[in-house]
């Protein structure tokens, strides 16, 4: 008799199957399966950065406006050691078999993250069908608000002493006017994050959106926790609003409203087991490709 993960598979893949557009969401649990530090609560933050721990310093005192302020070295150390980790991680065989599900739908896809490390980008996605709903890392702005608006990190590398975890100058500055950039990342208190990158992508989820009353639609929410709950939220609402299926993989908080499918797994593995009920034969392709 099945068990109850192999049924939730079952109703997974039939959902995938049926459905005529696909939207993607993907929370901070998406990328730990690339090797991405695991951020939740000062433990989990601390060992992904033991000297923080040694200054008792967290992740909300250094995601913030007022650090940059107040110490830019700590706070383009913190930013700038994410940039360099981001660049360097490859995304993880689940981005390849998501992208091979949006790529069967006839009415599309888009993916929907509060992630800022671009590792949909990295995979291959279409630029044009991702929102960013934070901001992503590889975009800067002026700390000073200069007009300049967002421009590319593409040129931007940060030294940082992995002993302390300070970055060392020159640090990255504005092109514009010469003054500190920082990332346009949505920071803790951060009345003077721009935007307008953010908002152009919103706009064209919610076009593609419009298209697909009485479609047949799905949500696959990867690695989206309550902590900040923003694609959580917005899955389920789309998902509602829609009338379309919820399938949500959290291996701490995989609850989902009444009629939806949840998955009690880590977002590769949910993602390979609904591979393997879909496509039974094919799982060893993305066993050999890993991106």
């Amino acid at each position: 008799m099945p068990n109850a993960i192999d049924l939730a598979f079952r109703r997974a893949a039939d959902a995938i199957d049926r459905a005529e557009a696909i939207l993607i969401g993907a929370g901070a649990g998406m990328g730990v399966d690339s090797g991405l530090p695991d951020f939740r609560g000062r433990e989990g933050f601390w060992r992904a950065y033991p000297p923080y721990k040694e200054r008792g310093l967290d992740f909300r005192e250094l995601a913030s406006p007022q650090r940059f302020r107040e110490d830019p070295l700590d706070a383009w150390g913190f930013y700038g050691h994410r940039l360099t980790l981001y660049r360097g991680t490859e995304p993880h065989r689940g981005f390849n078999i998501l992208r091979r599900w949006a790529d069967r739908m006839p009415q599309g896809s888009f993916v929907y993250t509060s992630n800022v490390d671009g590792q949909f980008q990295r995979a291959g996605y279409d630029p044009n069908r991702i929102v960013e709903v934070h901001g992503a890392i590889d975009r800067l702005q002026c700390t000073i608000e200069c007009g300049i608006g967002i421009f590319p990190a593409d040129s931007v590398e940060v030294t940082v002493d992995e002993k302390t975890m300070r970055a060392k100058r020159p640090l990255p500055t504005c092109p514009n006017c010469g003054e500190m950039a920082r990332p346009n990342i949505l920071m803790f208190g951060d009345p003077q994050w721009d935007d307008s990158t953010t908002s152009e992508q919103c706009n064209r989820l919610l076009s593609w959106l419009e298209t697909l009353r009485g479609r047949r639609f799905v949500v696959v929410e990867c690695g989206a926790g309550t902590a900040i709950p923003t694609v959580r939220n917005a899955c389920e609402e789309l998902a509602r609003e829609l009338k379309g299926t919820l399938i949500r993989i959290n291996p701490r908080e995989p609850e989902v409203p009444r009629g939806h499918v949840n998955l009690p797994l880590g977002a590769l593995e949910g993602l390979l087991g609904i591979q393997r009920t879909l496509e039974p034969g094919n799982e060893q392709e993305f066993n050999n490709n890993p991106t």
